[in-house]
């Protein structure tokens, strides 16, 4: 069946998303799918043999991270992106719905102490100061020229996105220049940490209200939005019907939102913190650093859980782990959908991938993380430094619109069938 528009007959009769759309799918890539389910599984029997077992859940949570991004293309780049140049509303309304579930589990969580692990769940809740108005506005820029997040650079490099190659590697080398900086930052003015539950006296309960009236808030005013601007819609993709479109077809952004909610939640109660991956980036870079004999162990960042980090394996930090997780699930997914095609890169891609990938590595540092850590973690923790960072990315963003065309990117506009 051919591809076809949005509202078309054969969307409505398979009632799916409007965001995918039913065709035949790419033959299984088998070799790539076998390789990847091997190297996952000898992956995991080595951190189980060396850590334990709640790292090897962890792993497990992260390659189902990487399978539902992968599946859906759950942007959080292109969501930002396509809101400021066209006004399309999509990606922002299936955050809004992943805040709001993930704001419910963690309240939860956090409320009564839940933990599967014996660990005491704690939220990402940091300070709001200049180290965060400048590093998410850093960020904000750089996952448009990187065209990729955290969690894009991650799974789109295990789909097969051959810039993301050079977006990661800059990426860890802007987190390890960050973490250098770190102390720096850290003695500019702030706040100190607020939490709408705790530090304002709501509790748990009324810092819950108060996040479900903005997320309730937010989708109002994108629906108006969408009304004033008609913006064109997302492109669609590739599905399938009954168990196929499971483990082959595109899952609806709106079932992907509450997946990753629930397993942000998990990630909260087995390990005692939320979802988070540019920390990993950070010890990455300060290993290689240290191999290379520059004193890591003296800069300010690598202090305390930091420091003793540098010292263990790499597999026995959580960070790391799943983050290798959400690589090979993206790369076991986009095999058995047939996608795996890594292409040429163009210099203009080149270039910007680089730029993008110091600037978000470098920014995740002052702003206390990133798309996942500050941003996703950060609200459905209440911490008001989350809030902060999702409107400075969207001035990043809005000012990376006018520089991607300098590197031969493309942004979306009215004229586009699809966005």
């Amino acid at each position: 069946m051919e591809q076809t528009a949005l509202g078309s007959s054969s969307t409505k009769k398979f009632n799916i998303d409007p965001t995918t759309v039913v065709k035949e799918l790419n033959p299984i890539q088998k070799p790539y799918m076998t390789a990847g389910i091997m190297v996952a599984l000898v992956l995991l029997i080595a951190i189980l043999t060396t850590t334990t077992l709640t790292q090897g859940v962890l792993y497990i949570i992260g390659i189902a991270l990487g399978v539902t991004l992968l599946h859906a293309r759950f942007g959080f780049t292109s969501a930002f992106r396509r809101l400021a140049s066209v006004g399309n509303v999509q990606g922002l309304q299936a955050h809004m719905v992943m805040l709001a579930v993930a704001t419910t589990l963690f309240a939860i969580i956090l409320g009564t102490g839940f933990s599967f692990t014996g660990n005491d769940p704690s939220g990402y809740v940091s300070p709001v100061g200049v180290s965060v108005l400048v590093g998410a506005f850093m960020f904000g820029i750089g996952m448009q020229l990187g065209n990729g997040c955290a969690s894009g650079t991650l799974y789109n490099l295990g789909g097969g996105s051959s810039s993301m190659v050079l977006t990661i590697i800059s990426f860890i080398v802007g987190s390890t220049i960050g973490a250098y900086h770190f102390t720096f930052w850290m003695d500019t003015p702030a706040l100190p940490a607020i939490s709408l539950a705790e530090s304002t006296g709501f509790g748990y309960f009324g810092g819950w209200f108060v996040q479900m009236v903005i997320f309730a808030g937010i989708y109002l005013l994108t629906i108006k939005i969408a009304k004033k601007k008609n913006p064109p819609m997302m492109k669609p993709l590739a599905t399938t019907n009954g168990w196929k479109k499971v483990f082959r077809g595109a899952w609806p952004l709106f079932a992907a939102a509450i997946i990753l909610a629930v397993l942000n939640a998990l990630t909260l109660a087995i390990r005692g913190n939320p979802w988070g991956i540019t920390s990993a980036f950070a010890l990455w870079g300060g290993k290689a650093a240290s191999a290379v004999g520059i004193d890591v162990a003296s800069w300010g960042y690598f202090s305390g859980a930091n420091g003793e980090a540098l010292t263990q394996s790499v597999l026995a930090d959580s960070t790391s782990v799943m983050n290798f997780g959400i690589i090979l699930g993206a790369f076991i997914a986009a095999s058995a959908q047939g996608n795996f095609k890594p292409r040429k890169i163009k210099p203009g891609i080149a270039g910007a991938s680089i730029i993008g990938g110091l600037l978000m590595g470098y920014g995740a540092r002052l702003a206390f993380g990133c798309n996942i850590g500050a941003y996703f973690g950060g609200i459905a923790s209440f911490s008001l430094h989350g809030w902060v960072w999702m409107v400075m990315a969207l001035l990043g963003t809005g000012l990376a619109l006018l520089i991607r065309p300098l590197f031969g990117m493309k942004n979306p506009n009215k004229q586009d069938t699809f966005c």
